[in-house]
């Protein structure tokens, strides 16, 4: 039995792949299960310094298992939530990591497929791509996935799609903020490794976990509390090691590769 999720570093990327093609790469309980581990795997792998989140087949993710969903009707109150909880971990996961994920979109986003793409750094995509929370359209809601996408393209894009739940194309989900380039298929993968390995060679891994750490941080703080946090991290930041190589390195007027 082919694993659902694969896991490998090519030049300190870590790959995250998506191995159910059959389904849709749709997200069971055992696929989210897989998923988690190998978020954990990456964030505790020296080797690893930014993720790619890929998936095999068609589509990148055509969200929950809709099979398994009906059968989580009959099951209580309490075993929903710790079901709920266990997808909300994952989001949590990515959105909270350390590395800089990237989502390598090759086909359909959709539901929580397009919650995997909301909670990466980066996304992305084909222009075939389509995109859409599409829970309303079928008695359902986008709650978890709502908090991420809030946060990353506004109030009114978001009502825009979690409200209508419109599936909608690359070029849409491009202007709403939601993806970063559209790339044809056959330049997808390419381009991606690419734009990995330029951050793991030109920007600090201490940087970027604690700048990506503090963009999520700051937006639940007041104004004043915010700049005193801020003042704080800065003055940590110029007693750590990569700070100190950065600078010497610049001082020195020598190519620092990181």
């Amino acid at each position: 039995m082919e694993e659902l999720v694969w896991y490998e570093v090519k030049d300190r990327v870590g790959y995250i792949t998506l191995n159910r093609p059959d389904k849709r790469n749709a997200l069971s309980p055992d696929m989210v299960t897989r998923l988690k581990n190998a978020v954990d795997q990456a964030e505790s792998d020296p080797e690893c310094k930014v993720v790619v989140l890929a998936a095999n087949g068609e589509a990148f993710c055509a969200g929950a298992d809709l099979g398994y969903i009906k059968g989580l009707q009959s099951n209580s109150y309490d075993e929903n939530l710790a079901d709920s909880r266990h997808l909300m971990e994952l989001f949590s996961k990515i959105y909270g990591s350390s590395k800089v994920y990237i989502s390598r979109i090759q086909g359909h986003a959709l539901a929580g497929g397009c919650g995997l793409a909301t909670v990466c750094d980066f996304s992305f995509a084909i222009p075939e791509a389509k995109f859409g929370y599409t829970e309303v359209r079928i008695g359902f809601i986008p709650a978890i996935v709502m908090v991420f996408l809030l946060r990353k393209i506004g109030e009114g894009k978001a009502k825009e799609i979690l409200l209508t739940g419109e599936i909608f194309e690359a070029e849409k989900a491009l202007a709403f903020g939601l993806i970063n380039a559209i790339l044809p298929f056959d330049q997808l993968n390419e381009y991606v490794h690419t734009f990995a390995t330029k951050l793991c060679e030109e920007a600090s891994g201490e940087s970027l976990a604690r700048t990506k750490q503090m963009i999520a941080r700051v937006q639940d703080l007041t104004l004043e509390e915010a700049l005193h946090f801020a003042a704080a991290q800065n003055a940590e930041a110029r007693d750590g090691a990569d700070c100190k190589r950065g600078i010497s390195a610049f001082l020195n007027k020598e190519r620092i590769k990181w």
